[in-house]
């Protein structure tokens, strides 16, 4: 039987998830966006007000994975969220339980903070890992549609001209 450990990250792991996180965007063709550094994550996820958590996988002595995620709040349900912005296997390890175990802590976790859901977006063309969703009882939100502001368009909206 394997032996999957899952832990808090600490600000010493920040190369680790820089790497982790470029697997990430390799994975999902978006290493052209990537602007994260080491001092960008050692600000954001251990620095005054960290904005995110993550733990780490470990397969025996290796580490294989992490989930990055944060608090919501849902004002239908009066209660707490959490948003599993990233989960990540490297591709050796992929089919061995991790991102299971992965996310088996995230939900933990929601429940003992007594949130109401934990949600995360995928990418459509992913079909492994929409597969892996849907086998855990995850339902695709077909009537709702994300959006996001970034770059030239946040600037515009925050500080017109």
């Amino acid at each position: 039987m394997r032996t999957i450990r899952i832990t808090p990250a600490t600000e010493q792991d920040v190369p680790l998830i820089l790497d982790l996180i470029r697997g990430l965007a390799e994975y999902e063709n978006l290493a052209d966006q990537m602007t994260a550094t080491e001092e960008k994550l050692r600000a954001t996820l251990f620095g005054a007000r960290p904005a995110a958590e993550v733990v780490l996988a470990h397969d025996e002595s290796e580490c294989a994975g992490y989930a990055l995620f944060f608090p919501t709040y849902s004002t239908f349900l009066a209660q707490p969220g959490i948003y599993l912005e990233d989960i990540y296997v490297k591709p050796h390890s992929r089919g061995k339980g991790i991102g299971f175990a992965l996310l088996r802590h995230v939900a933990k976790l929601a429940m003992e903070r007594d949130c109401g859901r934990v949600e995360w977006a995928v990418l459509n063309w992913n079909e492994p890992s929409i597969a892996f969703y849907k086998g855990l009882g995850a339902v695709p939100l077909d009537d709702w549609t994300a959006y996001r502001l970034t770059g030239e368009a946040l600037e515009n909206l925050a500080h017109p001209r």
